[in-house]
């Protein structure tokens, strides 16, 4: 007699699915995984919340009442005219800290073990950016109450309300692949931090967010019109009710809901191409 056994069957591998549903799966495992660490390591999410609540505050009650706004020096009328402002100063300067975690990635090498598996190109990338913009709406949530809280008010609908922190974080996201860029471009982190904030600061501040434009040199003022940051500031100046000061003649002022559309978007295309192209290449 021979005795006969069942040869155990391997299980088939399961197939990675392919095209968009592929992409957005393995961009939202990658977004998971983001979001967990970020959930283990708490302080990032505290010192990102402080810094821009500290923004706030010294804005509003150390330059408030020296700010000439539309003939007025009122406190109350800067901070209208100055919270717009904040907001986007606080999910653009998000870009850094992308950055900087995408160039951690990479000195680890967990981007080398990323490529080696079945998955989306662009996914990782994504994955990323769409961790930090979760970051950032819970950034400008905590914000817009500390704002309440210090004397800010809209003066339009619900609506248009939630369509001004919609642009807000449009051009947040856009930016985030800014950084994404800038992290797969260095070595470091500390290097992506720098490289990350250096832009940043003549961006922010050569714009409409803290002072009025017409108040700018004259070789200036065509230069923070037509900054994408200055569009979204004007955009939601308007869609909260803070106009503050009647806009210049310049074409992104004079349609800045459109302006900051077309700016995100066109950001977003150039950066992350750009990004997903570096990524194929970059080594740690």
């Amino acid at each position: 007699m021979t005795a006969t056994t069942d040869t155990p069957r391997l299980a088939a591998a399961p197939r990675v699915g392919g095209g968009i549903g592929g992409s957005v799966r393995d961009s939202l495992v990658v977004a998971k995984r983001n979001l967990i660490r970020m959930t283990r390591i708490p302080e990032m999410v505290i010192f990102g919340l402080i810094q821009p609540i500290m923004f706030v505050v010294l804005f509003s009650y150390v330059f408030g009442g020296s700010m000439m706004i539309g003939g007025s020096t009122s406190p109350s009328d800067y901070r209208n005219f100055l919270m717009a402002g904040i907001f986007a100063q606080t999910v653009t300067f998000a870009t850094a800290g992308a950055g900087a975690g995408i160039a951690d990635d990479m000195h680890k090498g967990l981007i080398d073990r990323f490529r080696s598996l079945p998955m989306a190109r662009g996914a990782v990338l994504t994955g990323r950016t769409l961790a930090d913009l979760v970051q950032t709406t819970l950034t400008l949530v905590v914000l817009a109450v500390v704002a309440l809280l210090v004397g800010w008010r809209t003066n339009e609908n619900a609506g248009k309300v939630l369509g001004g922190f919609a642009l807000l974080l449009l051009l947040g996201y856009a930016f985030s692949w800014i950084g994404a860029l800038i992290g797969l471009s260095v070595r470091t982190p500390e290097a992506a931090t720098s490289g990350g904030l250096i832009w940043l600061f003549p961006v922010t501040f050569i714009s409409n967010a803290f002072v009025p434009t017409e108040n700018m040199a004259g070789w200036l003022q065509p230069i923070a019109e037509w900054n994408p940051f200055s569009a979204t500031v004007q955009a939601c100046r308007e869609l909260f009710g803070n106009p503050g000061v009647s806009p210049s003649d310049a074409w992104p002022m004079q349609h800045p809901v459109w302006a900051s559309l077309i700016w995100s978007v066109l950001i977003i295309v150039v950066f992350r191409t750009l990004a997903v192209r570096k990524y194929r290449s970059a080594t740690a």
